[in-house]
């Protein structure tokens, strides 16, 4: 009715209803000559409490998304290797499902209690099936046996074992724990770890570092700090983290117990009503530090995060976003720059000076915050995620009870290295019994800025294979796919898998795309800055 009365309507702008890319071809034309562009981040200047508020919600959806990635790409293999069938609808099912609690209120964590109940369960039921059908997959490529087969979903080659591939186990190497007065040293040849008897990080040294920086000293402080915040915004709790926030601190650093394991160390701490369990281990060959945190959490209005003061001069900060990353400055010169309190980042977070970086990754949350600081040795970077929430409205029991976190210091890092590290700790290795036998990669790139995101059968059930692929550090890249099957065509397509360019009912509205062949069982590639690319495969 309002339509119909605004349609011609003295004094009123005359309105009609039209579909959406009618509205965008009309709005170009009229605007295009003379539109303003903007470019960079557009930085809603509240809410940021919805990066980290309901803990379990945003893991769920976390752990979801990466399950799905390995289960396509193991459901593929053993599809084109071994014959066994591809589960479409399971996958369609279990996609839509995950892709319904990305919901807003769902997924920002500022529903009510019902809610987020539900979807913690839902989380877990998608889970077990999606591993359900990742073990029927690798058993199925694994063969009969039980001789240890490493399988590695990440999309870049691991202690010997190649992206997308499987093989055999190998004696990884040691790791050096030792004890005295001042505290606990951690050593695998690459880094040695450093932790006082409060459990928190004093010293992280890269020892592989460029020749003329050996032995380079990661931190200016405390490294792994736990910090403690009242966090009470001024309305929207779930949704808001308030700048006020930073004025009480509390360090958390009264310890019950440390143990020794393997690999490292065991920290035991109880906080208030809360109690919380570390781990600081190093991997042997791994040029990072990892840390886990159990936490059984029952306070409230207070927000929990883990610093890191680095001896890093870094004038801006990388986030990863979905394809690619977005910078921040670190500094505060503009209103912009200080209402840049708490960012967001997905899976890894890095921050360099000319020469040398570092990543914090993580497989867990969502909200960061990094700061320029004065340090002994002059100006530091100081980053910090941020692990829990307890907000009060709309769920008076948010984030209460058991949470279990990871993340990771890499050193010597630079953006690769920070997308490589952030998307291993979200997809760990894991080791099936079978024949011994290697397991090869159904396709593999031969450069580490080109990652595969998805191999997958397409949705038409068509037996075509799909490979999704994006350059992910901002730079021009070259390089070349390799086929571990046999193709007699390929395409470039939409991400609904429709050929760019074609023609009929299945074709993109696109017209033009990138220019994709078959050559020697491969194709070659050349992508822009963060350029996504989707290639079909009739087999």
């Amino acid at each position: 009715e309002r339509v119909r009365r605004t349609a011609d309507l003295e004094g009123s702008s005359a309105v009609q209803i039209s579909r959406p890319d009618d509205f965008f071809a009309a709005a170009h034309d009229e605007f295009a000559d003379r539109a303003e562009v903007w470019s960079g981040e557009l930085y809603l200047e509240m809410h940021r409490g919805t990066y980290t508020s309901q803990a379990r919600t945003k893991q769920g959806n976390r752990r979801s998304e990466h399950l799905l990635r390995e289960a396509e790409v193991w459901c593929t293999t053993a599809a084109v290797q071994t014959g066994a069938r591809y589960p479409y609808e399971d996958l369609d099912r279990l996609w839509k499902r995950v892709l319904l609690h990305q919901f807003h209120d769902i997924l920002p964590g500022s529903s009510i209690a019902w809610v987020h109940r539900e979807a913690e369960q839902a989380y877990v039921e998608i889970a077990e099936e999606l591993e359900g059908l990742i073990t029927t997959a690798q058993t199925a490529l694994a063969g009969t046996g039980k001789v240890p087969v490493v399988f590695n979903a990440a999309g870049h080659e691991r202690h010997g074992v190649p992206a997308l591939g499987a093989r055999r186990a190998k004696d990884a190497g040691k790791v050096k724990t030792s004890h005295a007065a001042k505290g606990w040293t951690i050593s695998n040849g690459l880094v040695t770890a450093k932790i006082n008897n409060s459990g928190v990080l004093t010293s992280v040294v890269d020892h592989a570092a460029d020749d003329d920086e050996a032995d380079r000293e990661v931190l200016a402080g405390p490294g792994n700090l736990l910090q403690l915040h009242i966090d009470t915004p001024n309305q929207w709790d779930a949704w808001d983290v308030d700048k006020f926030y930073r004025h009480t601190v509390s360090d958390v650093t009264a310890v019950d117990q440390i143990t020794e394991i393997d690999n490292g160390i065991k920290i035991t701490r109880t906080v208030g009503d809360s109690t919380l369990e570390q781990t600081v281990t190093l991997e042997p060959g791994a040029e990072q530090v990892d840390f886990s945190i159990d936490v059984d959490w029952h306070d409230r209005e207070t927000m929990l995060k883990a610093g890191f003061l680095l001896d890093v001069h870094a004038e801006r900060s990388a986030a990863e976003t979905q394809f690619g990353h977005v910078f921040r400055p670190t500094h505060t010169n503009t209103s912009w720059d200080a209402a840049k309190f708490e960012i967001c980042a997905q899976r890894y977070l890095h921050l360099a000076e000319e020469g040398y970086g570092v990543a914090l990754v993580n497989d867990s949350t969502y909200g960061h915050d990094v700061t320029r600081v004065e340090a002994a040795n002059g100006l530091a970077t100081e980053a910090r995620l941020s692990l829990l929430r307890a907000p009060l409205f709309p769920d008076p029991d948010a984030d209460q009870g058991r949470h279990q976190m990871r993340y990771s210091l890499v050193v010597g890092a630079d953006l690769g290295a920070a997308v490589r590290q952030g998307m291993a700790i979200n997809l760990p290795e894991r080791i099936v019994t079978g024949s011994g036998d290697s397991v090869a990669p159904l396709v593999s790139v031969d450069n580490d800025d080109i990652v595969v995101s998805a191999v997958k059968q397409a949705d038409d059930e068509s037996g075509d294979i799909v490979v999704r692929l994006y350059q992910a550090t901002g730079a021009r890249s070259r390089g070349r796919l390799d086929l571990g099957f046999s193709a007699k065509e390929v395409r470039a397509t939409d991400l609904l898998e429709r050929p760019i360019g074609g023609r009929g009912a299945n074709a993109s509205s696109l017209t033009e795309g990138p220019s994709v062949a078959l050559r020697h069982g491969g194709v070659d590639l050349e992508l822009r800055p963060f350029q996504m690319i989707t290639l079909r495969f009739e087999r």
